[in-house]
């Protein structure tokens, strides 16, 4: 079949026909490998530094009036969903909460002296665990941590992911004075077996409800995150899902790929891996997804995230302005991303850094006072390089060629596999990535990343498609 280019495809109308998808592509590109949320990604990280170190270089913060993207990991959950991939510690109890903000204050406390100024943050995200986990106080007292650290207005976006099964009205009225304008709600699938597989019982009145309450209380965007390779999914179920989904209208939708990885998530454990669908079961269900979200007028951004054409995200994408990083895509990048909390990820002025993910860690490390340096990689130039060109291929959906980095005969030789394959086309001065291509867009990031070879595995990535 002739391959359209996407600028040229009906991908963005409500008539657009989504590809068929042969199912040799589908095996031969379906292999592990990072999501490009950063490049290098987080397992190839060399050359790890101290937390004097990385102290000493926080300074380049306070001495720019470069803005800044802040993400605040809450870790707290009260229960344990099966699926989940996230770095969270389920509690009760309360006062392990206030424990938590006591030393997170102390680690703000750090990193304000080492930065030595109030950097402004364009863009503030609280992810999890559960955020919508801490009690209103709770929620009041971290607020006012981070306004004391940073340069945090009217103009900053505040967004937050919450858990529905634990909003009302009190709390969301109390995040909107806070400040936050945007939230996400964890629906991941609404179909009643789905949900019992994997330990997320959430009746679909009860979503209702908390969508209604977002919108009464005034969140000016709502996003919805899905998840397809579940057990138990089934293209007539998944499309239910999709149907209630729509039916609650939101302003942007993630439908992530399930990562079945129970060598690094025990939990996982208990998931009947038979009940999983099969590889072209689980990219039949995403395939619809796509389907679907762009026939109701949604645009597909990047790999997984719908938006509707007039959403921030959308205009972004449009003009050539959508940046991905440790939050996902973003219409609002901040020069530098600073992360706090366990297993917060930060990326400054080509420094990368991870947090100590584990709870007792993350705990010590700061009451050592020090900061929680788990690991890090300090960026060389070809490592900028090839960043950029991944992260334009990710966002746009194109690859100039003065963005080839490395051989580039080997490169081009490269990209004309994936051409024969329908999944690029070359230009007068770069690739453009078909209407097919768009779902193996991580494959096509593969050549430019010089870190991939004899070591990648299927336990150090999730599968491409």
């Amino acid at each position: 079949m002739p391959a359209e280019s996407l600028g040229e495809s009906l991908f963005c109308s409500r008539s657009a026909k989504v590809p068929v998808v042969p199912a040799s592509l589908l095996a031969k590109y379906d292999v592990p490998g990072p999501r490009y949320t950063s490049y290098p990604a987080v397992p190839d990280w060399r050359g790890a530094f101290d937390a004097k170190a990385w102290a000493g270089h926080l300074g380049v913060l306070g001495n720019t009036d470069a803005p800044l993207a802040l993400y605040v990991h809450l870790p707290f959950c009260a229960s344990r969903c099966l699926y989940c991939g996230c770095n969270a510690t389920v509690t009760t109890r309360s006062e392990i909460v206030e424990r938590y903000l006591s030393r997170l204050q102390r680690e703000l406390g750090m990193l304000a002296e080492a930065m030595g100024g109030r950097p402004r943050v364009v863009e503030m995200h609280w992810g999890g665990g559960t955020p919508n986990f801490l009690e209103d106080g709770q929620l009041v007292a971290l607020t006012d941590m981070l306004h004391h650290t940073f340069d945090i207005d009217a103009r900053t976006e505040c967004s937050v992911e919450a858990d529905p099964r634990l909003v009302n009205r009190n709390q969301l009225r109390t995040l909107r004075s806070l400040g936050f304008s945007r939230i996400s709600y964890g629906v991941q699938d609404l179909d009643p077996v789905v949900q019992v597989a994997i330990g997320r019982v959430q009746p679909e009145t009860l979503v209702r409800d908390a969508v209604s309450l977002a919108r009464e209380e005034g969140f000016a965007s709502l996003n919805l995150d899905l998840i397809y390779g579940l057990p138990h999914q089934t293209p007539e179920r998944f499309m239910q899902t999709i149907e209630g989904a729509l039916a609650l209208d939101p302003d942007r939708v993630a439908c992530f790929g399930y990562a079945h990885v129970p060598w690094m998530r025990a939990h996982q454990k208990r998931i009947d891996e038979s009940a999983l669908p099969l590889a072209g079961e689980r990219f039949a269900l995403f395939r619809e997804a796509v389907d679907r979200f762009v026939g109701a007028g949604y645009r597909w951004i990047g790999i997984d995230h719908f938006a509707r054409p007039e959403d921030p995200l959308a205009l972004a994408a449009d003009a050539g302005r959508l940046h991905r990083n440790f939050m996902g895509y973003t219409t609002r990048s901040g020069e530098h991303l600073l992360g706090v909390g366990t297993s917060s990820i930060s990326e400054v002025d080509g420094w990368f850094v991870q947090n100590a993910a584990e709870l007792g860690a993350w705990q010590r490390d700061i009451d050592a006072g020090h900061l929680p340096v788990a690991r890090g990689h300090v960026m060389t130039e070809d490592d900028k390089a090839r960043g950029a060109a991944i992260s334009h291929l990710m966002c746009n959906a194109e690859l100039p060629f003065d963005m080839f980095v490395g051989d580039v005969d080997a490169l081009v030789d490269i990209y004309e596999q994936f051409a024969r394959d329908g999944l690029v086309e070359f230009r007068t001065d770069k690739l453009c990535v078909t209407s097919l291509g768009r779902f193996f867009l991580r494959n096509l990031a593969f050549p430019l990343d010089a870190y991939r070879g004899a070591t990648d595995g299927v336990k150090r990535f999730s599968r491409a498609v």
